[in-house]
């Protein structure tokens, strides 16, 4: 059922959003490849155990089978690694593990040392203790006499940060890798986008995880309240009991979040920063690995998206990846000029099935016509897919726009000068509760209401009405020079469509803490498509009250096309009151941007030249 919140912002929409009737899908077919394995399998039932690790502790799995299994007949496995329970007592075998076992592949899914039912103690994402368990478990699957010896990677979220360290830690024992919604690069893409805390995120869902790991029961997909699934033999849930035992002293993970503000800042039991324990940090040993992998992000999922063209454009792994305009997880489309409840594309199914014909390609050596080589990517607004070998795709050309005078957004630069805009900074300011941001707990949603009364309490610049439609696939790119009473602040640029009827539609946006905007000419750790910013400590430069400093940062890319007739905004705030923690010293700041000949602020576009343009 319908939360009153989301029906009051469905409503809220209406008919404008319903007149925006969806193109047919064009440019690829999802699931659709040559021969792809049959549904010729059962799943069997689940067999938990441990596994022991070298240093003692025990990690539980489930296995499931494909039935009949047939004399000497042996499966390539697809492995899960979750810290969200591999499973609730008394499930059966999840949609997933039916989906693999019914075309061949035997399924194993496995709590993370000091979650679900597996001992030890887990005290943040992926320490070096935890990510070692995974090639040892690996390794046990491949010793199995159902196994034949293939394991591949698959997950959701955290579970698709797992497989890419399992395919890190392994060498060549992994194929292939399906990491469904990653974190490439944790600090940049989800915790601390541009330097600023990701309060929301880092504080419930460290409360959430924790709730789990002391087995606090849930209810689970039939809305049966239950715990923890216990190994087989653990009737009276003796081992259970011993697992959670002690967890409740350990300090969530929020409580080393918050001592977080640079890049490589190392709380105490941390076990590693981010610039370090981030898979994008083990790229050469995801590399080396030689597994193929099919990343999917979305447009409007967190960073998500920047991580999967970051991966596509850096390593040299056989490699596939899908952005679309979804929630978190692809269980509800997200294209701000569609309904809330429009019907997802690809469906569940097409989207399983495309995961199996990479699974097939990679795997079992099938020949399948798939690809090796493809980024497959939605156009919205347009609400078309479309493909690419190269990103950015061909045709794509930087134009820029100048911030001018009375709120205009204009191509021509600044021939003033000394003209600039004041704007106290509104902590007010607010993109809600149902945004990019919260999807990340639990998948929910992505809705973004009319943003008129929203941007009031921005500053904003805005083009005239286009002449012709316009499409911007890319990362944007945003220069602002500003002065400031404060010495740090959190700066938030959001890219904005404008319709006739005056709706005003989210699209994308960037952020960057002031203090972190020195732009690096060190290397990055991958291709980059816009400035680089190492947020470490030592690149740290505070603003000088009253000084000009300019701040060159990248929004989170996207595709988008502009109708004929609206007009591009591009909205300028100081805080995000639901989403990020305030940067903020004693009183609201002053910033002023400067829009002048001497110090011209803009935005960089990348607009891809329509076909009958060219």
């Amino acid at each position: 059922m319908l939360s009153i919140t989301r029906m009051a912002v469905i409503a809220a929409l209406g008919a404008a959003a319903q007149l925006r009737a969806q193109a047919p899908p064009s440019g690829y077919q999802f699931g659709a490849c040559r021969s792809p394995s049959p549904a010729r399998y059962t799943a069997g039932p689940v067999r938990s155990s441990y596994v022991g690790m070298p240093d003692g502790t025990r990690i539980a799995v489930d296995v499931v089978l494909p039935e009949p299994q047939g004399s000497g007949v042996r499966f390539p496995t697809v492995l899960q690694i979750t810290r969200y329970w591999r499973a609730g007592e008394g499930d059966p075998p999840n949609a997933t593990q039916r989906f693999f076992t019914s075309r061949g592949y035997a399924t194993v899914w496995m709590d993370v040392r000091g979650t679900g039912a597996s001992t030890g103690i887990w005290r943040r994402s992926r320490s070096p203790a935890e990510t070692r368990d995974y090639a040892e478990v690996a390794e046990w699957v491949a010793r199995q006499p159902w196994s034949d010896g293939t394991v591949s990677g698959w997950g959701i979220s955290y579970g698709a940060n797992t497989a890419d360290f399992l395919a890190a830690e392994t060498g060549r024992r992994v194929k292939a890798i399906i990491p469904l919604f990653p974190d490439y690069d944790a600090y940049n893409d989800l915790l601390f986008p541009g330097g600023v805390f990701h309060l929301a995120f880092g504080k419930l869902w460290s409360e959430s995880v924790k709730q789990q790991d002391l087995n606090v029961a849930r209810p689970g997909p039939d809305g049966r309240t239950r715990g923890i699934r216990p190994v087989d033999g653990d009737s009276g849930q003796e081992l259970l009991r011993q697992a959670i035992a002690g967890r409740d002293t350990v300090p969530d993970m929020y409580q080393g979040i918050k001592l977080i503000t640079f890049k490589d800042d190392d709380p105490p039991g941390y076990a590693g920063s981010y610039a370090e324990r981030s898979i994008h940090a083990h790229a050469r040993a995801l590399e080396a690995s030689g597994a193929a992998m099919f990343a999917w992000g979305s447009w409007m999922d967190a960073g998500t998206a920047n991580g999967v063209l970051h991966r596509f454009a850096t390593l040299k792994n056989p490699q596939r990846a899908v952005i679309g305009a979804w929630s978190h997880a692809a269980r509800y489309a997200a294209s701000p000029f569609l309904p809330p409840d429009s019907p997802l594309d690809p469906s569940i199914e097409q989207q399983q099935l495309e995961q199996l014909c990479f699974m097939d390609t990679f795997v079992k050596n099938q020949p399948t016509g798939m690809k090796n080589r493809q980024l497959i990517y939605y156009t919205m607004g347009e609400e078309r897919w479309k493909t690419t070998a190269v990103w950015p795709p061909r045709g794509s050309r930087p134009v820029v726009w100048y911030l001018g005078q009375d709120s205009t957004l204009r191509r021509q630069p600044p021939s003033a000068a000394d003209a600039a805009d004041r704007y106290a900074v509104d902590f007010a300011a607010t993109t809600g509760t149902t945004n990019r941001w919260y999807t990340q707990r639990g998948g929910g949603d992505v809705i973004y209401p009319d943003r008129t009364e929203a941007d009031r309490r921005l500053l904003t610049y805005t083009t005239e009405p286009l002449q012709q439609d316009l499409e911007i696939t890319g990362t944007p790119v945003v220069t602002l020079n500003i002065r400031s009473t404060a010495t740090d602040g959190a700066f938030f640029v959001y890219l904005e469509d404008v319709a006739p009827d005056g709706r005003v539609t989210y699209l994308t946006e960037g952020q960057l803490r002031a203090q972190n905007r020195k732009v690096s000419t060190d290397r990055p750790p991958y291709r980059l498509f816009g400035p680089y910013h190492t947020h470490l400590r030592k690149d740290a430069v505070p603003l000088v009250p009253g000084q000009v400093a300019e701040l060159n940062f990248g929004l989170l890319p996207t595709s988008v096309l502009i109708r004929k007739g609206h007009r591009i905004r591009i909205a300028i705030a100081g805080a995000d009151r639901d989403s990020f923690a305030p940067v903020a010293e004693t009183e609201a700041p002053v910033i002023t941007v400067e829009r002048n000949r001497v110090h011209p602020s803009r935005i960089v576009l990348p607009v891809v030249a329509r076909p009958t343009q060219r």
